[in-house]
């Protein structure tokens, strides 16, 4: 077996693991429904409106008040500490075009010198 039908097996494996999460859950809520009388179920589900409003209203309070912050940090110039949270600031993101400058590192090769390359990384998307 190759190398990457190695990891194609491990990734279906990976799949079914995941489907196997999933379909416990749902065996999970399918077992709650069928406890829950159709009263109960009303009043959940109206627990669930008003309390999915309240939340609305909050995590959009939220929002403001971290864009706010985020503005007045940076004008501020420096990571400030409150009782519970700590709005750090942090410098702008140094980039460099990657392809201008490796055009010019084939006619400079000292620059090659500083040059550093990271490590690969791997994600996981779903497929279909």
């Amino acid at each position: 077996m190759t190398n990457e039908e190695q990891i194609q097996y491990k990734l279906d494996e990976l799949a079914d693991f995941k489907a196997q999460v999933d379909a416990l859950n749902l065996r999970k809520k399918a077992a709650i429904d069928e406890i829950l009388t159709p009263e109960l179920r009303a009043e959940i589900e109206g627990i669930e409106l008003e309390y999915s409003a309240k939340s609305e209203g909050a995590q959009s309070n939220i929002s403001e008040l971290e864009a706010a912050i985020k503005e007045m940090v940076i004008e501020h110039g420096m990571t400030v500490k409150g009782e519970f949270i700590m709005a750090v600031r942090n410098k702008g993101r140094e980039t460099w075009d990657s392809k201008k400058l490796s055009g010019y590192a084939a006619a400079h090769p000292e620059i090659e010198q500083f040059k550093k390359v990271g490590n690969p990384t791997v994600s996981f998307r779903m497929i279909g």
